[in-house]
């Protein structure tokens, strides 16, 4: 990989297009093949993430100190979305300067997929909470390299006219993810050394299609301004004045993710500690799959229509709602029924959202040679909850009132991030 470092010609924002293939407005409808191996990617990483958030981790800090497990959950997760932070902007901007020939996009999701699959191998033996931090955070940092390189593609090569249907088959790779973790937190029973070894292999498989089949022009050297260090730190602030959509995207999907985080994030010990439930992991994997099957039924039919209407904000007004309902079922039903019901309603609205709101968020890119920038930028919103929850959500439990403190206070949250859409205007 290298980095571009010559001058760059004229500005490339977002009402200019370029002649270079790579910054192009893409205009040519993609492939179902470059699409299927975009959902895959998704797939991989996302059973990265979330098989070791909602089952792995927890097992292994009940096999360190079970009375300090939500303690060393919340600090694990938070450090590693702290990672995140820093990581999907900064190897956004990287891929955006890349001048390899493999294209800008696809050596850091090779790269990115390799360092994370060694992190989770090295997790399966740590005995330590240090070492579980320590193997966690490089699990982000390459996850996250890999995440904001697939992010980018996105507006890079589909047309506005197909990003709705482009982002809820994205959406549902990433639901396809979550489930594949929670099936490997079952069948592993409790074994989680396996389980980290399981998502490893999953996650180097799933970028092999996307890789033979990339579609990433590689970017020629002068097209994107000469490296300064100052310049480039200074580029990761995008004013709120000067991008006001910008910003209201950003902060709308950051509320809907703190919303969505604080009501999965204890599922495991809420299953245990107040559900009882026979088996927790087994019910996770339950209330993933209806959650799951719910996600990909409206994310594949919510992406494509909004697509046809041209309208993309009372898609997203509508499905933050449904979620922030998700959080007021488990709090005022806290039983095994009113769990089944939660995660239909929470996978009812999350699908939908994911598929839309992606598409929206594609609408408000500030420059078109940044995109990988801003895209992690963006990104930010889907890790920083994973900071902001786990410190909330342990809050919540030990002092506020318990898990229906924890539950109303997703419902609230997510319904403030229903209200803020309104105020983007440059996307119907």
């Amino acid at each position: 990989m290298s980095l571009s470092d010559t001058p760059a010609p004229l500005d490339q924002g977002a009402g200019m297009q370029s002649t270079t293939a790579a910054l192009a407005e893409p205009t040519q409808k993609v492939t179902a093949r470059w699409v299927a191996g975009l959902v895959l990617v998704n797939v991989g990483i996302n059973a990265a993430f979330f098989g070791p958030i909602n089952v792995f981790i927890g097992q292994q800090a009940i096999s360190i100190d079970a009375p300090s497990k939500e303690a060393i959950l919340s600090l694990v997760t938070a450090c590693g979305a702290a990672v995140s932070l820093v990581a999907n902007p900064l190897f956004g901007a990287l891929s955006d300067r890349t001048t390899s020939r493999f294209g800008r996009r696809s050596p850091w999701i090779l790269a990115g997929a390799v360092l994370a699959a060694a992190a989770l191998l090295a997790m399966s033996g740590a005995p330590t909470v240090a070492l579980m931090v320590i193997f966690w955070c490089l699990v982000q940092l390459g996850a996250n390299a890999a995440y904001a390189a697939i992010t980018a593609a996105v507006p890079d090569r589909v047309p506005v006219t197909q990003r709705g249907g482009v982002g809820g088959l994205a959406a549902m790779g990433q639901t396809l993810g979550i489930l594949t973790g929670a099936v490997f937190g079952a069948v592993v029973a409790g074994n989680f050394m396996v389980g980290y070894w399981l998502c490893a292999v999953a996650l180097l498989l799933s970028v092999l299609p996307y890789l033979f089949h990339r579609n990433d022009p590689a970017l020629p050297r002068g097209e994107h301004p000469e490296f300064r260090l100052r310049q480039f730190l200074r580029g990761f602030w995008i004013s709120p004045r000067l991008y006001p959509d910008f910003a209201w995207a950003w902060l709308t999907r950051f509320l809907v993710n703190v919303g969505n985080q604080l009501t999965i994030v204890y599922l495991l010990f809420f299953l245990r500690d107040i559900i009882k439930h026979e088996d927790p992991a087994a019910g996770v994997l339950v209330l993933t799959g209806i959650y799951a099957a719910m996600v990909m039924v409206t994310a594949v039919v919510a992406g494509p229509w909004s697509d046809r209407t041209g309208r993309r904000k009372p898609f997203v007004i509508g499905s933050s709602a449904t979620i922030a309902m998700a959080g007021a079922i488990m709090a005022f039903f806290p039983v095994w029924p009113g769990a089944l019901a939660g995660a239909a309603v929470l996978g009812i609205g999350f699908g939908a959202y994911l598929a839309v709101d992606f598409a929206l968020l594609t609408q408000v890119l500030p420059f078109a040679v940044d995109r990988g920038k801003d895209m992690g930028i963006i990104n930010v919103a889907n890790s920083l909850p994973q900071v902001v929850a786990p410190f909330l959500a342990f809050m919540a439990v030990a002092y506020w009132g318990g898990y229906r403190s924890l539950f109303i206070t997703a419902a609230v949250i997510g319904l403030l991030g229903a209200v803020f859409v309104v105020k983007i205007k440059s996307v119907r």
